[in-house]
């Protein structure tokens, strides 16, 4: 179930006339959903639908097959996200949209190895292809390491006590899977029963190091900074503070620079109602801006015109 469909349509598509032309960009598809929602508020509009995990292609493909040729789905992560544009040939996009982090295809599927509520293989990749899993980053970094992540990508205050643990327990038997990393990280904070899982932290900063989510974000920010036509959109949700900071940041930039119309002065959020029926937006928050007409495109790291 996608987040706040109603405000990225209003963000991406609000101001455009029913037989207006075009590509949209989702670069974080998913199951499709908001590409359903921009496809069915503009229908004259197309859009490139991009995820780096195959598993989320496939189920998409199924989900959006209605709409035949008004959907290009692709595999390419967001650092792609220029090299995409440019070899699909679209010209410059009306909008792109970013859905950052993890969601329910990952968590409920413990085989991936994103949950610490079930047992399943250390793995933590989007993309299959990645060659480092979360199982070599708590088997193979040192202490100091491991506990600067947990704390800095994590926001997790216990992260040098978790980080003194791991190590402790690697000795004796290394870290396979989800189950048995977060028996010893909930035995290291000592917070087992709150109302937030003892290891949520933990796994968030290690599926960000594992998916190099930080530096992806900024990737796909300068290719639709580059890409973007006069006048085009941008909009990004966010779950992590982190994440939300840096596209805050980025826009602010471009907006000293003049070449965003910044059109979310404060993160939007999700209505009580959305929440109660999609626990995934209780964190969820969305900015949005608009590329300025006539002002010079970023060219550092977002490809060729």
């Amino acid at each position: 179930m996608p987040v706040l469909p109603e405000e990225v349509v209003a963000a991406l598509a609000g101001e455009l006339p029913d037989e207006h032309d075009g590509w949209f960009v989702d670069g974080t598809c998913g199951a499709g959903g908001h590409t359903r929602s921009l496809l069915e508020a503009a229908p004259g509009v197309r859009v490139l639908a991009l995820d780096q995990d195959p598993d989320a292609l496939d189920l998409a493909r199924t989900n959006l097959a209605v709409f035949g040729d008004r959907v290009r789905l692709r595999r390419a992560r967001l650092s792609q996200l220029a090299r995409t544009i440019r070899k699909e040939r679209i010209g410059r996009p009306l909008g792109v949209l970013f859905d950052l982090g993890v969601c329910s295809l990952h968590l409920d599927r413990p085989e991936r190895g994103f949950s610490f509520l079930a047992d399943g293989p250390l793995d933590m990749r989007m993309d299959p292809d990645r060659p480092r899993t979360a199982a070599d980053i708590v088997n193979t970094w040192d202490e100091s390491d491991l506990a600067d992540l947990f704390y800095f990508e994590g926001g997790e205050s216990g992260a040098r006590r978790i980080a003194r643990a791991i190590v402790e327990a690697r000795r004796r038997t290394p870290f396979q899977r989800t189950g048995g990393l977060a028996e010893i990280v909930s035995r290291a904070t000592g917070r087992a029963g709150g109302r937030t899982h003892p290891a949520t932290r933990t796994f968030q900063a290690l599926r960000r190091a594992v998916n190099e989510e930080g530096d992806e974000l900024l990737g796909g920010l300068a290719a639709a900074d580059h890409w973007l036509a006069d006048g085009g959109r941008l909009a990004v949700i966010s779950f992590h503070s982190g994440e939300d900071r840096a596209v805050k940041h980025f826009l602010q930039r471009g907006g000293r620079e003049e070449r965003w119309d910044i059109l979310t002065r404060k993160p939007l959020t999700a209505s009580r109602t959305e929440v109660r029926g999609n626990r995934r937006a209780r964190s969820a928050l969305l900015r949005a801006a608009e590329r300025l007409r006539g002002r010079p495109h970023q060219s550092k790291g977002g490809g060729e015109s």
